[in-house]
This record gives structure tokens, C-alpha cells and sequence, in this order.
């Protein structure tokens, strides 16, 4: 199981689910917090700003992000949950969620796989530029892009609300 959410919200979520693994991802400037209970391997720490394309002054996504990603959730046991979050739980945390389950469900489909998102959270708008490099990376041929794309941009939100999605 996989929990998403805020920066904020991290720590209870992790206290609440019994997780044992995270992702956070955080812009450069801020600080990555460590969280009772998480053994510091099975935390990984991404910094990249929430863009969408590249833009002067600002640090989005890499393909070593995206590697990082990949290798991290792929070493995953999925003994025990694990949260994913950013600062407001609504783009870089849920393009992360979507990117665990097209790790960990090779055969799926990328559109259900993004419905299903939508389904499990209204305001989910998933980073583009995370999402792109990870189809990449899984040889996904931008199917994993376009099926963000096909859900849209989320309801407007300042935070997004935590929620779980089974693996």
C-alpha cells in the first residue's frame, strides 16, 4: 500500500499506516525532514522544483530523479506501506504514486492506472516532467504521459487531501 500526501500531514500518515518506507520530494531551498520510525535507507529524498517544462531559475525532474525513483521502488519490499509526498501532496507526490504502480504492475495499463488515480483523489494533477521521464525510463513510449494527460488538471486545491492506493 502506498500513502500520498503532504509535507505537513507525513509523519501522522507514516504513525498511522505503520509505513516503514518514503519518497519525499521537496524543492531545492527546503529542507528534507527525517521521520520517526524510518530507517534513513529506506527514506529517499528527491529536490526538484513542481514544473512542468524547463524554466529558467528552477530545477525540475532529471533522468537521474527518475532513476533514483525507479531503483528506489523496485528495492521496495512491500512488507510494510510507504508514503510518498511533496510539499502539498497534489503534483510531484501523485506523479510519484503513478509512476510506483507502472513500476510495480508492468503489464498495466497506463489509462487505468491514471483513472484509478483520479478516483483516489479528485485534486491529484500529476508533474509532467517526472511523469515523462520515468516512461522513459520504463520504455512506456509516452503512454504513461499521455494517460496523465487523459485525467487532466485536478480540482483546485491549496493541499491535497492524503490518500492510499493498494499495489
Amino acid at each position: 500500500m502506498i500513502i500520498v500526501c503532504g509535507l505537513r500531514q507525513a509523519q501522522d500518515e507514516i504513525n498511522r499506516h505503520g509505513a516503514k518506507s518514503v519518497i519525499g520530494i521537496l524543492g531545492p531551498e527546503t529542507q528534507h525532514p527525517r521521520y520517526e520510525g524510518i530507517d534513513e535507507a529506506r527514506h529517499l529524498r528527491l529536490s526538484f522544483n513542481d514544473i512542468n517544462m524547463e524554466t529558467e531559475g528552477l530545477v525540475g525532474a532529471s533522468v537521474r530523479d527518475a532513476q533514483r525513483l525507479v531503483d528506489f521502488i523496485q528495492g521496495w519490499d512491500r512488507k510494510a506501506p510507504m508514503v510518498i509526498h511533496c510539499w502539498a501532496g497534489i503534483s510531484r507526490s501523485t506523479a510519484t504514486a503513478f509512476a510506483t504502480l507502472c513500476v510495480l504492475r508492468p503489464k498495466a495499463d497506463e489509462m487505468a492506472v491514471a483513472q484509478e488515480l483520479r478516483a483516489a483523489s479528485p485534486s491529484a494533477t500529476p508533474n509532467r516532467m517526472i511523469t515523462q521521464q520515468v516512461d522513459v525510463l520504463l520504455g512506456r513510449n509516452g503512454r504513461m504521459l499521455r494517460a496523465v494527460e487523459s485525467i487532466g488538471r485536478g480540482e483546485n486545491a491549496y493541499e491535497g487531501t492524503p490518500f492510499v492506493m493498494k499495489v
